[in-house]
């Protein structure tokens, strides 16, 4: 009995997608819930499961487009399972570990690499010293075996020794090296363009002093990680300043659509997440209804399957305002790209130590610049400013969020 491995349903607006690699290899056993294969669509990468138990047969290679829906590989289920066991039995023995390390260049190991990178080892006559693995957990993919074959095209050619003195020639392949964009890096460059195009961007910026907010970090922080089991950041914090500023300034959580301003009443707040595949924005949903405890525990559950490759394309959809902090990566200023069409995002920056005047003393004090990024066609200087200096007022009276005034 067999079981068709689909490509599932992972948004309204998603049809389609690239199947960018196999997690596990033919004819190997998987269990239900494992992941199988990774699918790449405009706006995630998700890590697709099994839906059931049994030995995988893959029908679409690695790097093919695939439709939703589309039946990709197989499983054999059931009866089937047990079967596979004899057609191991009366395989050839492997040759010892020894002995195969003794033989000269043959094909790198078969049964650890794709369809598509065995057929480029085939072809090519590679051997395993020639691939190095640059995909999850070391995988080779396509474009290594496709390096590693230029690579050894190149040095058949006799060297060319150096004249004293000169350093020499770096080989053509690897002066250069060329991987298509994937579909996520596509459409980051294509709403990055589109937002730079459609928008007229303008920046302001402030600086908060967060010495109260560290300190009520430092004197709640731990008794906080205990009851909810969550560290409690600086995000939740800009979050609920956030919301409250969208309140007493709509323009900023509205956005233009055709002729028509939309002013959104509701509150849904996008966190840039950082990936190995780009920049993606979770979106927590009705931010302003959330606690601190909730808005924590959301982007850390969202910040974490993003990065696994579990979170659905519907959980980075919409959204009506974004925050990102650079300052996580030491970024002291910066002027952050609104998540088009949105009209607005606030951009958090490195907390340094600098010199300030209060009471018209000269003191040392944790200062953030922010820096708020609006579509000027909507959102007028002064209610930019405003918007802003709102944000700075509550992050610096942290209470006044706690008690809601």
């Amino acid at each position: 009995m067999k079981e068709s491995v689909l490509v599932p349903s992972v948004g309204e607006s998603i049809t389609s997608g690239i199947l960018t690699s196999w997690i596990k290899k033919e004819g190997e056993q998987v269990e239900e819930g494992e992941d199988l294969f990774e699918l790449e669509t405009d706006k995630a990468t998700v890590a697709v499961p099994a839906p059931a138990d049994g030995i995988l047969h893959i029908l679409i290679e690695e790097g093919r487009e695939v439709e939703i829906g589309q039946v990709v590989g197989d499983l054999t289920v059931g009866q089937g399972t047990p079967a596979a066991a004899p057609a191991a039995e009366s395989a050839p023995a492997a040759a010892p570990v020894s002995a195969r390390a003794a033989e000269p260049s043959g094909p790198a190991g078969p049964a650890d690499l794709s369809p598509a990178v065995r057929r480029i080892v085939k072809e090519h006559g590679l051997s395993a010293a020639e691939l190095k693995g640059t995909g999850p957990k070391g995988r080779i993919t396509k474009e290594d075996a496709l390096r590693a074959a230029e690579a050894k095209k190149q040095g058949a050619a006799p060297p060319v020794e150096a004249a004293v003195g000169q350093r020499a020639a770096t080989p053509a392949a690897e002066r250069q090296t060329r991987v298509a964009m994937t579909r996520l890096r596509q459409t980051i460059a294509n709403r990055l363009v589109q937002a730079r195009r459609e928008i007229a961007l303008l920046t302001t910026f402030n600086e908060i002093n967060m010495e109260k907010v560290m300190a009520l970090r430092k004197q709640y922080g731990e008794s906080f990680e205990k009851k909810h089991g969550v560290r409690l950041g600086f995000m939740s914090f800009f979050v609920k300043a956030g919301c409250r500023a969208l309140q007493r300034f709509p323009a900023v959580n509205a956005m233009i659509e055709g002729q028509e301003i939309v002013y959104n009443n509701f509150y849904d707040i996008g966190v840039a997440v950082s990936t190995d595949r780009g920049l993606v924005v979770p979106v927590l949903r009705d931010a302003d209804a959330m606690s601190f405890a909730e808005i924590e525990k959301n982007i850390l559950d969202l910040a974490t399957r993003a990065r696994e490759k579990k979170i659905a394309p519907d959980e980075l959809a919409g959204g009506t305002f974004t925050i990102t902090n650079g300052g996580v990566f030491g970024s002291l200023l910066s002027t952050p790209l609104p998540n088009y069409p949105q009209s607005g995002i606030l951009g958090m920056h490195a907390i340094q130590k600098r010199p300030i005047a209060v009471d018209d003393q000269v003191v040392i004090k944790p200062m953030m610049y922010v820096a708020l990024s609006y579509d000027h066609r909507l959102i007028d200087g002064r209610e930019a400013v405003q918007f802003l200096v709102t944000i700075k007022s509550l992050i610096e009276d942290p209470q006044s969020l706690l008690l809601d005034v």
